[in-house]
């Protein structure tokens, strides 16, 4: 009995670290659609209105500062239909691209429907295109050099400083946006402001990680069923060495940025089935034509994962849901057993969520943090991919677009006019009023981060720290096996890659479509006896 003492019994088990979801501020938009939005009775144009009134003290106050200094002090027209020729001036409005290339409803309509139209383009520029600047008295178009090589899109508030040309135009000289939005939360961050991908902070430090995700697909015709049960064993801790199951401990929560399913195509069969039959069908499902099974496994893989992890589910372009944004919340029922879990959350599209440190957690450790609290700002990549129809690459890329996006104070411009979207009366809740500390953006071609930093909101904020976004592209988890961690504490950034020997997908190099300061992703060890994956620091 005394040999008993001196038998090793191991190391202690691993404890996964943790988060709690906090209540967020009240300049936090919803994009649930309650009973009372439930209308489509309103016109879009109120949501332009509601834009340029919300945004347009923002812009004046940075044109102000801005052009102060010129020999010539130039005044605000308050109208645009109110300018005087040859008289530098500043004009603010909404930006409307006329483009012969973008879809036309009234087009699609006068159509002759037996013959199929052609396919949609992939670019809506063309040399063709006319820019004008609406408000409240009108339109004015804009010309000049700077129109040309300035990043525009349609439906954001900009002030253009300029004058009338004897054309009746107005030549433009220089652009001013909203900018950065205060930000509430502060924390200590990494201090290199231009780096893409951090190694600052390793998996193993006692921070807390969140794991983000996009492009499952399942039920595609190519499916990735291996990396997806790599991935899954990974975050539940299960696969890997040592070092990965350390690593995935310290992820509190995955975020599924959209595209889980594949796009249902019908399979058209010769066979008719008999009034009988229809009957039979329960819900009006026909087996023949849609298959439960893509939703199955997903539920099964889904279960799985939430049985150690929480998970937030965005609905994207390919699921089963709304195509208007925002797009409305998953059922839960059809999630299965991964619905049985109270930290199973379908969100909606786009999402805010405000993540904080959890201070029972904190308690038991041996490592003192202070407390953490974080914005983040999500969406499965819609509005990215619409506004990048509307201008050339190279030399604009998505990553830059995106960083736009927080300096215009708008996440969806171009909805309503090419993104389909609600048609809200009294509200756009596609505002960016406060920047998120993270912004995660699903449905890309390849990954890119980046740490955007604004000093010149510094003196805005009352002594406060500069302002800090880390903005991060996930790409299709199908196409090349990324699962994105981000450090909620740092905003330093990883990648694994989930790859396996003789698959087609997952792991395959990414995309090339715009340069982006990355290197080229590093395939994982070869499938042998046991699906096998490993953290890759870039």
């Amino acid at each position: 009995m005394a040999l008993l003492g001196h038998i090793d019994v191991g190391s202690p088990a691993l404890s996964r670290s943790s988060t709690i979801v906090v209540v967020p501020s009240e300049k936090t938009p919803s994009f649930l659609i309650g009973p009372a939005q439930k209308s489509y009775k309103h016109q879009y144009s109120n949501i332009y209105f509601i834009r340029l009134r919300l945004l347009r003290e923002f812009v004046e106050v940075n044109a102000q500062r801005r052009w102060e200094n010129l020999a010539e002090r130039p005044s605000l027209v308050p109208r645009a239909l109110e300018v005087e020729k040859g008289k530098l001036c500043y004009i603010i409005g909404t930006i409307y691209m006329d483009m012969p290339l973008k879809p036309n409803v009234m087009d699609d309509i006068a159509r002759d429907q037996s013959i199929p139209g052609p396919p949609p383009p992939i670019k809506f520029c063309s040399p063709e295109d006319s820019i004008m600047l609406e408000d409240e008295s009108g339109r004015i178009g804009l010309v000049g050099d700077r129109v040309r090589d300035a990043k525009l899109v349609t439906g954001i508030i900009v002030a253009a400083l300029g004058m009338e040309t004897p054309a009746g135009d107005f030549e433009v000289i220089d652009f001013c946006y909203p900018e950065m939005a205060p930000q509430p939360t502060t924390a200590d961050v990494v201090s290199d402001e231009k780096m893409d991908v951090d190694d600052s902070a390793h998996p193993e430090s006692p921070d807390e990680w969140i794991a983000a995700i996009s492009g499952l697909d399942v039920g595609a015709t190519s499916p990735s069923d291996a990396q997806i049960q790599m991935l899954a064993e990974y975050l539940i801790g299960e696969g890997g060495n040592v070092d990965d199951q350390v690593a995935s401990a310290k992820i509190t929560r995955l975020i599924i940025a959209g595209n889980s399913l594949a796009a249902v195509t019908p399979t058209v069969t010769e066979y008719a089935p008999s009034i009988d039959e229809k009957k039979a069908q329960r819900y009006g499902y026909d087996g023949t034509n849609f298959s439960a099974h893509p939703v199955l496994s997903l539920s099964s893989t889904l279960a799985d994962i939430a049985s150690a992890l929480p998970i937030h589910i965005l609905p994207g372009e390919s699921d089963p849901s709304g195509t208007i944004m925002p797009q409305q919340p998953f059922p839960r029922a059809m999630f299965g057993d991964a619905a049985r879990y109270p930290t199973f959350t379908c969100e909606t599209n786009p999402t805010y969520l405000a993540l904080a440190s959890d201070t029972e957690a904190d308690s038991s450790s041996k490592v003192t943090r202070p407390p953490m609290k974080r914005n983040i700002l999500i969406n499965s990549g819609q509005p990215l991919n619409d506004m990048f129809k509307y201008l050339p690459s190279p030399p604009n890329t998505r990553l830059s677009l995106l960083e736009s996006t927080l300096k215009w104070r708008h996440m969806a411009p171009t909805a309503p006019d090419t993104l389909w979207c609600h048609p809200y009366f009294a509200e756009d809740p596609f505002l960016i009023s406060e920047t998120p500390d993270i912004y995660i953006v699903g449905g890309q071609k390849k990954f890119a981060t980046k740490l955007v930093v604004d000093h010149q909101q510094k003196s805005k904020q009352a002594g406060k720290e500069t302002i800090r976004c880390r903005i991060i592209m996930v790409p299709s988890f199908a196409e090349t096996g990324v699962l994105v961690l981000v450090n909620l504490r740092t905003l330093a950034v990883k990648r694994v890659i989930f790859s396996a020997v003789g698959m087609t997908t997952g792991g395959k190099v990414e995309v090339k479509e715009e340069p982006v300061n990355t290197p080229s992703p590093v395939l994982l060890e070869p499938l042998q006896s046991a699906p096998k994956s490993s953290m890759e620091f870039d």
